[in-house]
């Protein structure tokens, strides 16, 4: 009999080379199984069940984690115990239609009640101090990265794009003449193709960073440029990035909350669901529909302000 770890790899690999998920949807299955390991190393295969996953869980939940500056904290929000869940239900999924198991152990276990109540999208107020913290870095860090960053924020809040998409752009994925920017397949988590309109604002960014890149002679394809060589910028610089303007503007946001406030804002501005999908380059509408619980109260006050005893069906 295999291994819990080798079939696990197993499951990766045809993930991998047969249904083409990206390296960081792998990788969160990959976090999520290690963890599993980790909390319960006496696991087998002949042990998955309902009953050694509410164990799993119950650890999660009683066992110290250290967070912050060395704060010891019990248990964990409900949200990340769906998050858990969710990736190991695809390994357990593929563990019965190979025929390793008979039942999947979640198949008797209810599903996490999760309420996002956390704000996940920047307002007004947010963006402009982070806009003006980049604004102002030029006087420290020159002008061929103060528009390098400008450029960077403004892709981000005005398409939408993930992380890894980001960092994987090319200068060949710009239409400046089309006003479109061209996310490909191979740097998509959902390995789907698509193509996002520029808004003016964005367009002058992009323009003035690239002036600045043809000043500077700059050869790697990639678009969004190290500070330090002529070299792709890395995760690890993007990081460095948002903490150094996290610092700046006494705003704390992480990357992907750009991609949240593009979609309220789209939504809000009068666009549907199903464009939004397209824009964001899910696979599943249901994906795109988790974004409507950003939604503020005030974008939908005028949805009911119309409503009357004259109109009423």
């Amino acid at each position: 009999m295999l291994h819990l770890a080798q079939l696990h790899q197993e499951f990766i690999n045809q993930q991998r080379y047969l249904g083409r998920l990206s390296e960081v949807t792998l990788r969160g299955y990959g976090q999520s199984f290690a963890l599993l390991r980790e909390v319960m190393p006496e696991l087998t295969l002949l042990d998955l069940t309902a009953k050694s996953m509410t164990e799993f869980f119950r650890r999660l939940d009683t066992r110290p984690r250290i967070v912050g500056r060395g704060i010891r904290k019990v248990g964990i929000k409900k949200s990340t115990a769906a998050t858990y869940r969710s990736k190991l239900n695809r390994f357990f999924e593929w563990l019965v239609k190979t025929g390793h198991i008979k039942q999947n152990p979640f198949s008797l276990i209810q599903y996490p009640d999760v309420q996002y109540e956390d704000k996940k999208f920047l307002g007004r107020r947010e963006i402009q101090k982070i806009f003006t913290s980049l604004a102002l870095s030029q006087v420290r860090q020159g002008v061929f990265i103060q528009r390098r960053n400008l450029a960077i924020f403004a892709t981000l809040l005005y398409t939408g794009i993930r992380k890894s998409e980001l960092l994987g752009l090319q200068v060949t994925d710009l239409d400046l003449q089309r006003r479109e920017l061209t996310v490909r397949a191979e740097t998509s988590k959902s390995r789907l193709r698509r193509t996002v309109p520029m808004s003016s604002e964005l367009m002058k960014l992009l323009r003035d960073y690239l002036a600045e890149r043809v000043r500077r002679r700059l050869t790697t394809p990639f678009l969004f440029v190290s500070s330090a060589r002529d070299d792709k910028l890395s995760a690890d610089g993007l990081k460095h990035l948002i903490e150094s303007i996290q610092s700046a503007s006494g705003v704390k946001f992480h990357v992907h909350q750009f991609r949240h406030t593009f979609a309220v804002n789209v939504l809000n501005n009068g666009s549907d669901i199903a464009k939004l999908k397209q824009l964001l380059g899910h696979r599943d509408i249901r994906m795109t529909a988790t974004y409507l619980r950003c939604l503020p109260t005030s974008a939908m006050r005028g949805d009911v302000e119309t409503l009357t005893l004259d109109n009423l069906v």
